[in-house]
């Protein structure tokens, strides 16, 4: 499977291939246009109350928000084949808004696609 993972607000680049939100809310001072995504899938996003209870303490809530979210997606095994089914014909790259590289959804959802 070829998954990356890239900041929404990184410049676009031709090795980015399909271009998918895995964000709930849409990120602040990006239009659509700059954007340029292929899919938003929100089904396979954090629920809200999944992302705000996790935003009160990343540090701290880090394993159990994981734990969480991927008891969440396990409810979306026809989003995540679809996605999974894409990622292995060509290259896709899952955007996010989130800060942190090394523990936001996006990593989560990429572990689970490459299951």
């Amino acid at each position: 499977m070829k998954i990356q993972i890239k900041r929404v607000y990184e410049a676009i680049g031709a090795a980015d291939g399909k271009r998918i939100l895995v964000d709930r809310l849409w990120p602040r001072g990006v239009s659509k246009a700059q954007a340029q995504l292929d899919f938003w899938p929100k089904e396979l996003t954090p629920s809200n109350a999944l992302r705000q209870w996790y935003h009160e303490d990343i540090e701290q809530r880090w394993d159990e928000f994981q734990r969480r979210y991927q008891a969440e997606l396990a409810e979306q095994q026809e989003a995540l084949q679809q996605l999974r089914d894409l990622a292995r014909q060509e290259k896709v790259t899952l955007l996010t808004a989130a800060k942190n590289a090394g523990k936001n959804h996006a990593e989560v959802l990429k572990r689970v696609l490459e299951v």
